[in-house]
């Protein structure tokens, strides 16, 4: 499951959860165990990508944010894929 906030939402959640917990960067967010890569961190944080709901339950735990406090959408693990295959022409 993907969580999407709005836009600007992501970047401020990822900044109240590095504060609360004493991180200065991503870079040291990373370094404390984080199972996340710090390439995929910062694509989160320039909210390129959509963050896992996993990710975001376990960010909330570390940090003490109330799930429920934040608005996002749930959406389905393969939003946004696109379909394999070869779609027919008609001629």
């Amino acid at each position: 499951m993907k969580a999407k906030f709005s836009k600007g939402k992501q970047r401020e959640f990822i900044k109240e959860v590095l504060v609360k917990i004493g991180c200065p960067s991503l870079r040291e967010l990373f370094n404390r165990g984080l199972d996340v890569s710090y390439s995929s961190l910062k694509n989160y944080y320039s909210e390129r990508r959509l963050m896992s709901l996993i990710l975001v339950e376990d960010l909330c735990k570390v940090s003490g944010i109330e799930i429920e406090s934040l608005n996002f959408e749930i959406f389905s693990e393969n939003w946004g894929q696109v379909k394999g295959g070869k779609t027919k022409n008609k001629v």
